[in-house]
C-alpha cells in the first residue's frame, strides 16, 4: 500500500531469512514507476554479491544495474556517475563511495541501507542528506540501540521477519583451537556440497603463505 509521505522502515531478520528478497521487491516497485534505486552496503564483498543477485533478477525486465566500489576502475566509476545523473542507470549498488559529494541522481526514489550498524556517524549524517524526500529501507540482523529505540517509539516503522524460508538450516558457529586437520575437513565438506569457503587471516604480510599452505 503506497503512502503520501516517504517511507522510513527498518526490516529486522536473521541471516538468510529473506531481507534481500524484500529489498528486491521494493526496488522493482521503484524502477517500475520510472525512478532510481541506490543500495548502500558496508563492504566490497557484499557489493559484489548484491550486484550479481540484482543483475540476475532484473535482467528479465531490462533494468540497468551497476556497482560503485573500489573494485571498479576510475573510468568505470565515472561512467556510472554519468549514467546516474542522466537517468540511464536504474539501480546502483555501492559502498561508502555512494556517499561522495559528487554523486548526482536524476530521480532517486528509494535508498536501501544494508547493515546500518556498520556505518559511522559521519556516514549517517551524509545518508540523512541524501534521504531528504526519499523512501528509505534499512535492513539489519543486529539493529543498533538508537535505531531500535526510534522503531519502538514509532518514529521509524519496523518490520520483523521471524520465519525462516522452508528447508533453511540453522547457522552453526564453533570456536576452537586451530588444527590443520579440522580446517581441511570443513573445507572439503563445503566443496562436496558445491559451496564456497571464506578464510579470514589477521595479517596481510602472511596472506600468500597461508594461501599456499
Amino acid at each position: 500500500l503506497a503512502e503520501v509521505k516517504p517511507m522510513d522502515r527498518l526490516v529486522c531478520g536473521d541471516v538468510g531469512f529473506g531481507k534481500t528478497e524484500v529489498a528486491m521487491r521494493a526496488a522493482f516497485t521503484a524502477i517500475a514507476a520510472g525512478h532510481q534505486v541506490a543500495i548502500l552496503v558496508p563492504t566490497t564483498v557484499l557489493c559484489q554479491q548484491h550486484l550479481r543477485s540484482f543483475s540476475e533478477r532484473f535482467d528479465a525486465v531490462g533494468a540497468r544495474v551497476a556497482a560503485l566500489s573500489r573494485l571498479q576502475s576510475t573510468t568505470e566509476a565515472n561512467e556510472t556517475l554519468e549514467q546516474l545523473k542522466t537517468g540511464r542507470l536504474d539501480i546502483v549498488i555501492g559502498t561508502h563511495k555512494l556517499l561522495g559529494r559528487q554523486i548526482r541522481f536524476r530521480s532517486l526514489s528509494l535508498l536501501i541501507v544494508d547493515e546500518e550498524q556498520r556505518f559511522g556517524v559521519r556516514h549517517k549524517e551524509r545518508i540523512k542528506e541524501i534521504c531528504k524526500g526519499v523512501n528509505v529501507l534499512t535492513m539489519t540482523a543486529t539493529p543498533i540501540p538508537r535505531t531500535m529505540q526510534l522503531a519502538m517509539l514509532g518514529v521509524r516503522k519496523l518490520s520483523t521477519i521471524a520465519t525462516p524460508p522452508a528447508a533453511r538450516r540453522a547457522v552453526r558457529t564453533t570456536v576452537c583451537r586451530y588444527e590443520d586437520s579440522m580446517v581441511r575437513e570443513v573445507i572439503l565438506r563445503e566443496f562436496e556440497r558445491g559451496g564456497q569457503v571464506f578464510f579470514l587471516h589477521n595479517r596481510v604480510q602472511d596472506l600468500e603463505a597461508v594461501a599456499g599452505h
